[in-house]
Formats: structure tokens, sequence, C-alpha cells
């Protein structure tokens, strides 16, 4: 019985120790022989069957060439780091961030997607941004630190609105967030990189220069409406005479962009006078003097230009008519639409 309990403590003790001892850790399961022979316990390169692709860090491009020691800094292998930053420096200075991954492979440490990186970021590469040099946004001591200055144009921007002439951009107190006039698509900030659709230029609001429009350096106070700028337009109009004959002011009415401002459309003719774009008289005329024949007072119209039947006959066919007379003003009175049973 003495015998059998030294034997315990023996067994016990054995397996006490070898744990201690165990170079890889007391909780290293892997099989001896897949990395050491019967030649030492030197690592054995030609037995080697690890397959390390089963660990956090799979050896894929240049890990693959890397000497284990520079890893495994002691034999525990559990020990050894498995994100990039706990093995390589950081040499952007924490100005990307500490995932590695989002632009380096290990494949290689050079970057050839920078474009499609900076999709993933605050501020994607568009327009002429995707042919600047990283240098001129990122403003750094260093080339491989990526220091921002901000996203926003005018962090980067102030220098040109500040210097801008035509027009003065400091001076008339335009916006400082670019993107309301200027296009981040666009390879120019003026012409036709300029953003001005909150009031198209096109047909005939096409013009060569601002200061068409934006007489005296003046690029705030103009207001949208026709007649703040076709005034004299619509004054000196003569056929017909805008001003004497009392047209609307809101020319879009009558107008469309088209260049010359021609044709126009008087459309609410059909609803406060006689249908001329609608009904029977729809495509029957035009111009408008085919009906006005008196160019200084559109109040004078003729229906007998048009309509200049035999006297005769037309006086037969109204002879039952009570008040009927051949002229234009009772023409008028008994068919205030245009058609033969008003």
């Amino acid at each position: 019985m003495q015998i059998f309990i030294q034997f315990i403590i023996y067994a016990l003790s054995l397996i006490a120790t070898q744990q201690i001892s165990h170079p890889h850790g007391s909780d290293f399961k892997v099989s001896c022989s897949q990395c050491h022979s019967s030649a030492g316990w030197h690592f054995d390169k030609k037995i080697y069957s690890f397959d390390h692709n089963t660990t956090k860090l799979p050896l894929v491009g240049q890990h693959t060439d890397v000497d284990c020691r520079q890893c495994h800094k002691s034999l525990i292998f559990k020990d050894a780091k498995t994100e990039c930053n706990e093995c390589h420096n950081d040499i952007h200075h924490a100005t990307v961030g500490q995932e590695c991954s989002r632009c380096h492979t290990p494949a290689s440490w050079l970057v050839t997607n920078i474009t499609e990186i900076h999709y993933l970021s605050r501020f994607p590469l568009l327009g002429a941004h995707k042919t600047a040099m990283c240098k001129d946004c990122h403003k750094s001591e260093s080339v491989v630190r990526f220091d921002v200055a901000g996203v926003d144009c005018i962090d980067c921007h102030r220098d040109d609105y500040n210097s801008t002439t035509k027009p003065d951009h400091a001076q008339a107190g335009f916006s400082e967030n670019c993107i309301e006039c200027h296009s981040i698509n666009a390879f120019q900030w003026g012409g036709a990189g300029f953003n001005h659709n909150f009031f198209p230029l096109t047909e005939g609001h096409s013009q060569p220069s601002c200061a068409d429009c934006h007489k005296g350096g003046s690029y705030t106070a103009l207001s949208k409406e026709c007649y703040s700028c076709h005034q004299t337009d619509y004054n000196n109009t003569t056929n017909p005479k805008h001003l004497t004959l009392g047209f609307p002011q809101t020319c879009e009415l009558c107008h469309t962009l088209a260049p010359g401002w021609k044709p126009a459309a008087y459309k609410e003719h059909d609803s406060k006078s006689f249908p001329i774009y609608s009904g029977k008289h729809k495509g029957e005329w035009n111009a408008c003097t085919d009906c006005h024949t008196n160019a200084s007072n559109y109040s004078i119209f003729s229906c007998l230009t048009c309509h200049e039947h035999n006297k005769a006959s037309m006086d037969n066919t109204h002879r039952e008519e009570g008040g009927y007379s051949y002229d234009s003003a009772a023409c008028y009175r008994c068919h205030p639409r245009g058609v033969a049973d008003d």
C-alpha cells in the first residue's frame, strides 16, 4: 500500500513538472510531431505541417515570408499579436485610424485604389477632386500623414472665395456653402461649372456674361420676376402695345424662354374674353391683328375679317333674330363663345 501511494505521488509530481516545463504553455494542444522530429527539439522545416490558416492570422501575402520569431517573440504562441498595429508602427500617426485593412492588404503595403477608398469616407473624390494630389488637401509635415483641414468646401477653398472678384464673393456676402452655386462634379468653378439652377440660364436667358443681368456688381438683390429685368421690353413693345393696353406684368402668362420671347401665347384670352386656343377658332388665326385690326386699341375687334359672308345671305339667315345687325359687335353679343348655338 505504501508503494502504491508513493507511485501516485510520483505520477502527480511528474505531471505537474511537465505542465510547468512545457515550452509552449500548459494549454498548447498541437501535436509535437507537426513541428519537431526525432532529429532534435529545434523546429524542423522538413516535417512542419501545422496549418497556420486555422489561426486568427492566416499566413498570406507578405506574411508567408516572415520569420516565425518576428511575430512569436516567445515560445508561448498564444501570446502572439494578431492586429496590424500591434506589430507595425503607425507611420500615419493616427490620422487614418487603426484599421489598416481599410487601405492595405497583406499582398502589398502600396495603396492603388485611393479613389475607391475615399468613396467610403466622409469626402468622396468627385469631379476635379479625382485628379487632385493628396498633398493638395492633406497639408501635413509628412507625406504619410493625412490630417484633414475639414470636409466642407470652404475649409480648402477659402483663398479662392476671398480672391474671386467676378463676382466679389466676400463683398457680395455670398454663402460659404460653396455647393449652393458650384457643382462638386465640375472641373471648373466658373462658367459651365457654376450651378445656376435657382434661376436656370437656358434659351433666352443663356447669357454670355454675368454682368448682363447683374448690373453694378449686385449678385444678391436681383428679383426672379420677369418684369424686374424686362420692364423696358414691356414698355417698348408696340405690337401689341403692352403698356397702353394694360397687359399683365406677369410675362410668363404669355411668353416662354424661347430666344426673342416668341412665339407668345395669351392663353387667358379663352377664359377672360373669347376662346381662340380652344373650340372652333383654334388654329384658325395667325396673329392678334387678324381680329384686332387696330394695334393701338385691342378693345376693337372684327369678326367680319374672317367671316365676310354675303351680307344678304347673313341677313336672310338671321331675319328672325331680334336685334340682329351685320357688324362685329352684334356677332360677339350673340356668339360670345364663337359657336352658332351660343
